[in-house]
């Protein structure tokens, strides 16, 4: 009985484990980056345990036990910048871009203020209450443009894919299971203004709509994405 117990608690660690993930590289140019490279190593770079609290200092970046050091990569403006996952985005959920431009090295800057706009989402599709589909879910990269109107200059790039299997109670989205911030120098840059800014930890309160919900029943007749609208450019 014992030995079917452990072998019952073994297999739910497994499937646990096989269903979380990070997303440790960069793409560019078609090049993946090695692991943790160009990507601030995570707290959960090797559990994958989650940070539920969208409230908390580690929604930002989720790195303040590994005070981790990354090099930065240079990207022009209005190229492919692909964020690379471990697995794939196993869980039915949405995902967020955002960037945040740095004063001076993107090194040392900690992302802190509101200095984020985001760039990028992958919502839900719906249709009036008779399915919701997920077009994040499997993916294994997510790519977007980096906005030609962007100026030039050094930036984090932080990526969210918020799981909402388990999102109808509070604290239930793991936002911040997924996420990291990466940096990059963006090269042959305009004149934009990018916003709506917003700060992070801030910009969500774990009540929207698009994070505190019930995906199976009813079903949803429309879907909200969390965040301000995508600047682009």
């Amino acid at each position: 009985m014992k030995a079917i117990s452990s072998l019952i608690a073994v297999a739910a660690s497994l499937s646990s484990a096989i269903a979380h993930y990070t997303f440790p590289n960069l793409i560019i140019n078609g090049v993946k980056t090695a692991d943790w490279v160009n990507v601030r190593q995570t707290n959960n770079f090797n559990t994958q345990a989650p940070v539920t609290d969208v409230t908390s200092a580690d929604f930002r970046c989720y790195d303040s036990q590994t005070n981790p050091t990354a090099q930065t990569i240079n990207i022009a403006a209005g190229s492919q910048l692909g964020i690379g996952c471990d697995n794939t985005i196993y869980h039915p959920g949405v995902v967020n871009v955002y960037m945040a431009k740095a004063p001076g090295n993107v090194s040392t800057f900690a992302g802190d203020g509101a200095v984020w706009f985001k760039v990028y989402q992958i919502s839900a599709v719906t249709n009036g209450g008779t399915s919701i589909t997920w077009p994040a879910q499997n993916l294994a990269t997510v790519t977007f443009t980096v906005p030609n109107n962007l100026p030039s200059g050094q930036y984090l790039v932080r990526m969210e894919a918020i799981a909402l299997h388990t999102a109808s109670t509070y604290g239930g989205a793991q936002a911040s299971l997924f996420l990291h911030c990466g940096q990059v120098q963006v090269t042959g840059g305009g004149s934009g203004t990018p916003g709506p800014l917003v700060s992070i930890p801030g910009v969500y309160t774990g009540n929207e709509p698009g994070i505190l919900i019930n995906i199976n029943w009813p079903i949803p007749a429309n879907y909200t994405q969390p965040g301000p609208a995508v600047w682009s450019g």
